[in-house]
C-alpha cells in the first residue's frame, strides 16, 4: 500500500527507471548473474503493477541498453530468453491489466522470433487506456537523438521542411517518447549516480532519485518513498 501522505494528485505523471544491481545481487546472494536478472524480471513485474494501482501515467524502464551487447555472450543470451518469457507471459497473463506496453529503442537487432512477440504485445496491448508502459530496449539516449536528427534531416532534403522549422516541440515528435510528457522522476536503485545514457533529451529537468539498493530488492515502499522526496522538491524548471 502507498504512504499515507502520497494521493493520487501528488504521484508524478511520468517515472522513469534504471533497473541495476541484478549482476552485484546475484554475487551477493553466490548465484550466476542469470539468477540475478530473473529476480530484477520477477520485481519488474511487481513494480510495474503497482506503479499502475497507485496512478503512474507513463512508466519508462531501462530494460536493456546498446552498450549492453558488450557483456558475455551467455549473460546476453539468458537476457533474450528473460525477455520472451516476460513477452509469452504478457500475452498470456498480463493483458489483464489495463497497461498498454510500447517499445522503445532499436528493436531490428533482435532475433526474428522476439521482435514477432514485441510486435504481438505491441498489438495486444494497443487498446489498453491504463498506465503505458515504455519497455527501452536495445535503447541509448544518444542513438535516439542521432535517429531523431536523421528522420528530421530526411525530411528536409525530401522537401517536406526546412531547416528552420525545427524547435523543441517538433524535435519532440521525432523521439521514441513522442506524444508522452517529459519524466518527472528518475529513479536509480544500484548505488550508481550516473544517467547512463537514459533518456537524455526527455531528462533535461526530471528529478533524480538514487537509493542505495540493488534492483531485485527494490520494493513498493521504495517507490512511495521516491515519490514522497519528489514531492518535498520544488520544480522551478529554470525559473525563480
Amino acid at each position: 500500500m502507498p504512504e499515507k501522505d502520497i494521493s493520487a494528485q501528488y504521484v508524478p505523471a511520468h517515472v522513469g527507471i534504471i533497473m541495476d544491481g541484478n549482476g552485484r545481487w546475484a554475487k551477493k546472494h553466490l548465484q550466476p548473474r542469470s539468477m540475478g536478472h530473473r529476480a530484477g524480471a520477477q520485481n519488474f513485474r511487481t513494480i510495474t503493477r503497482y506503479a499502475s494501482k497507485i496512478g503512474i501515467k507513463f512508466l519508462t524502464v531501462y530494460a536493456f541498453s546498446t552498450e549492453n551487447w558488450s557483456r558475455p555472450a551467455d549473460e546476453v543470451g539468458a537476457l533474450m530468453g528473460l525477455f520472451k518469457d516476460y513477452l509469452r507471459e504478457a500475452l498470456r497473463d498480463f493483458m489483464d491489466e489495463n497497461i498498454r506496453v510500447r517499445f522503445i529503442g532499436d528493436v531490428s537487432a533482435f532475433s526474428p522470433d522476439l521482435r514477432e512477440l514485441i510486435a504481438e504485445v505491441e498489438k495486444a496491448s494497443a487498446s489498453k487506456t491504463g498506465m503505458v508502459l515504455n519497455l527501452a530496449m536495445n535503447y541509448g539516449g544518444r542513438a535516439e537523438i542521432l535517429r531523431a536528427v536523421q528522420c528530421f534531416a530526411g525530411e528536409v532534403q525530401a522537401g517536406r521542411r526546412s531547416p528552420e522549422d525545427l524547435t523543441e516541440e517538433l524535435f519532440d515528435g521525432y523521439l521514441y517518447t513522442a506524444g508522452q510528457p517529459a519524466p518527472d522522476l528518475i529513479i536509480r536503485p544500484s548505488g550508481e549516480q550516473r544517467i547512463s545514457n537514459f533518456l537524455l533529451w526527455q531528462c533535461a529537468y526530471a528529478e533524480f532519485v538514487y537509493f542505495d539498493l540493488l534492483w531485485p530488492d527494490f520494493k513498493t515502499g521504495d517507490l512511495d518513498r521516491a515519490i514522497a522526496i519528489y514531492n518535498s522538491r520544488q520544480r522551478r524548471f529554470g525559473g525563480v
